[in-house]
């Protein structure tokens, strides 16, 4: 397909000219619902949402240049769909293509259902099998390296106290909660229970779950609130700016990246992998699949079962080094 974005970098190829915007009526007319569909009655997230439309917009360009879109989306044969997929790898990686399938199944699954598709095309098309990717994560002694920065950076005169201890609170709050990083930003002081120790957190699908934070992490966020805090209302964030405005998920990512290299730990390490850390160490502790499950919010098993791979791969190479017969 003439035009396609190829961006460097996770989930696509080398770059290219910028593509023709999707023409705004065919917008309105095929997108606007199904993304108020998704966000007021599915609840999906912000990166959902954005994920599906990419998806769409993606699949138009290519339906419109081969002569597919203007005859009719019932029209569309199994053939035609593969041909698409096939097309679609020079420029996505498999896992953003495995992603943007998901989201024009659920586009012509909600069309199908309102009866202006009589069937969903993107159903039973073959995709290239995905690799099998644990997940990253820091060891125990890393992640005390990695917790240690600020306090480094406080002692070296490099950085103002309040914003160390805003930083260290963030990553006490991702690893000793586990939550993400958008739930992270979005916490205010009104959704954590000082008393109890734990934080009412809103995550996928707009679900609600209780999270306990541990002593440190507790104890991290009073101190941050008593001795620097502008704004300690209950609608106001627990992570903040110097002028008390909302920290963004970017400048959490930033941030992250600024205390790895001080610890020189792997750069590729984000927010989300500190989770990882949070739900591996738990599980190398003992700790219940299915009580792991509900503090990280999962609504599938089989989403936190990755995690008990992570955990065999390390009481294997444990194993490997320790046992005389291995």
């Amino acid at each position: 397909m003439s035009g396609s974005v190829k961006r460097a970098g996770r989930g696509e190829r080398e770059a290219a000219p910028a593509l023709k915007a999707v023409p705004a009526e065919v917008m309105a007319e095929w997108w606007v619902p199904f993304a108020d569909h998704l966000a007021l009655e599915r609840r999906c997230s912000v990166y959902t949402v954005r994920n599906y439309r990419q998806a769409l917009e993606d699949f138009y360009r290519w339906a419109k240049a081969e002569d597919v879109w203007d005859t009719g989306m019932d029209a569309l044969e199994v053939r035609e769909v593969r041909d698409f997929v096939i097309e679609a790898q020079h420029r996505f990686d498999r896992r953003t293509l495995h992603n943007h399938m998901s989201g024009l199944r659920a586009w012509a699954k909600f069309w199908l259902q309102r009866g202006r598709l009589k069937r969903n095309p993107f159903v039973g098309v073959p995709l290239p099998k995905l690799e099998k990717r644990l997940p990253k994560f820091l060891t125990e002694e890393q992640m005390k390296r990695l917790l240690l920065g600020p306090q480094r950076l406080i002692e070296n005169e490099s950085i103002r106290p309040e914003i160390a201890w805003r930083d260290r609170l963030a990553m006490e709050l991702l690893y000793g909660g586990g939550l993400r990083v958008s739930e992270v930003v979005a916490l205010n002081y009104g959704a954590v229970e000082f008393a109890n120790g734990v934080a009412r957190v809103v995550g996928k699908g707009r679900k609600e779950r209780l999270c306990p934070l541990g002593e440190v992490a507790l104890s991290v966020l009073k101190k941050v609130r008593q001795d620097f805090a502008k704004l300690k209302g209950l609608d106001d964030p627990v992570l903040a700016n110097p002028d008390g405005s909302r920290m963004t998920v970017r400048a959490v990512q930033l941030m992250l990246k600024r205390y790895l290299v001080l610890a020189e730990l792997p750069h590729d390490m984000t927010p989300h992998k500190l989770r990882h850390s949070y739900a591996t160490h738990l599980l190398n502790a003992g700790a219940d699949l299915r009580l792991v499950q509900e503090l990280l919010g999962h609504v599938l098993l089989t989403t936190t079962q990755v995690y008990t791979h992570v955990s065999v791969a390390r009481l294997q190479e444990i194993y490997a080094k320790a046992h005389p017969r291995a």
